[in-house]
């Protein structure tokens, strides 16, 4: 039998293995499954059972997912930068390598977590990367930076060659093509981000007959994100977009390609209803944006006259 100093051993030893509580910090707030406090609860109903039998060998499974081989919701995997454009004064576009010829495995649409330390605190954040799914070799995700923002320091510090640690997918609206008649888009700032994948799935196809509108709305025309993209996106027969620009009011400070389908002002009531009743054929609506944007934007697709389940909402 042990001695009390060598219970007292054991039982330290016990404690130091047990799984740290994450902090408020840790979570990015966007809905994940599994949240980095699912997987604590998981670890911790783990440990306890194995403290409880005096079996360590439970703790394996936890052990043998620290190498995993591709993506996992559960683990972070290392990814190097190889490119990084600035796209506005607080934007960036940046690429990643996968290896090989390697695909991301993303649906359309679905996003990644970020994990980032900042003065010795783990923070994490949601980015939908905006490179078509089945780009192979790499992957691209759009990251807006904030004066105040915690990851915003951690990006901002990222040269190419740098390393950072991603898990997922996570996201619960999977596209399939011809799946609805008519997607109506409604995005706003890095908001376009989960559209981008989408619309490369659909003009990809040419048997994906989907009809697109879709509405960016941004502060300014110089800060409209990825507009060669776009541009090129609304040369396709099945897609239109329209812009919407909170903080000009000028048409004659734009080019000319952009004067008819810009707006001036705010996204609101009246012109959703005007989208929706200008869809070729029966609308799904994405929407994208702030947390104020997105409830605002729910509220007006419902006085539109779209059911609860004819929208989507990351």
């Amino acid at each position: 039998m042990m001695d009390e100093r060598e219970e007292d051993d054991e039982e330290e030893a016990w404690l130091q293995l047990r799984p740290v509580e994450p902090l408020p910090s840790q979570c990015c707030g966007s809905g994940c499954s599994p949240c980095v406090f699912d997987l604590y609860d998981r670890d911790l109903a783990r440990w306890e059972a194995a403290r409880a039998s005096k079996d360590r060998s439970l703790l394996r499974g936890k052990e043998s997912q620290s190498c995993p081989s591709k993506l996992s919701p559960e683990t972070f995997l290392a990814f190097r930068i190889s490119a990084m454009e600035k796209l506005t004064e607080d934007t960036y576009r940046v690429q990643f390598v996968l290896p090989g010829n390697s695909q991301l495995g993303l649906w359309p649409g679905q996003h990644l977590i970020l994990r980032g330390i900042v003065d010795g605190l783990e923070i994490q954040r949601a980015y939908t990367p905006i490179s078509p799914a089945n780009a192979e070799g790499y992957f691209e995700v759009l990251i807006k930076c904030y004066p105040t923002g915690l990851m915003s320091r951690c990006v901002e510090s990222w040269r190419a060659g740098v390393t950072a640690f991603w898990r997922g997918p996570f996201g619960g609206f999977l596209y399939k093509p011809n799946q609805h008649g008519e997607l109506l888009m409604l995005a706003a700032g890095t908001g376009l981000a989960p559209m981008v994948p989408i619309l490369h799935s659909i003009t990809d196809n040419a048997d994906d007959e989907t009809f697109v509108t879709l509405v960016g709305c941004f502060k300014t025309f110089e800060g409209i994100y990825l507009k060669p993209f776009l541009e090129e996106q609304a040369r396709f027969w099945n897609i239109r977009t329209f812009f919407v620009l909170s903080q000009e009011s000028s048409p004659e400070q734009l080019p000319w390609s952009y004067r008819e389908k810009t707006r001036f002002g705010r996204l609101a009531q009246d012109l959703v209803e005007e989208l929706v009743g200008s869809c070729r054929r029966k609308p799904f609506a994405l929407v994208c944006g702030s947390a104020e944007f997105t409830k605002d934007m729910a509220s007006c697709l419902l006085r539109a006259g779209l059911a609860e389940d004819s929208y989507f909402l990351f």
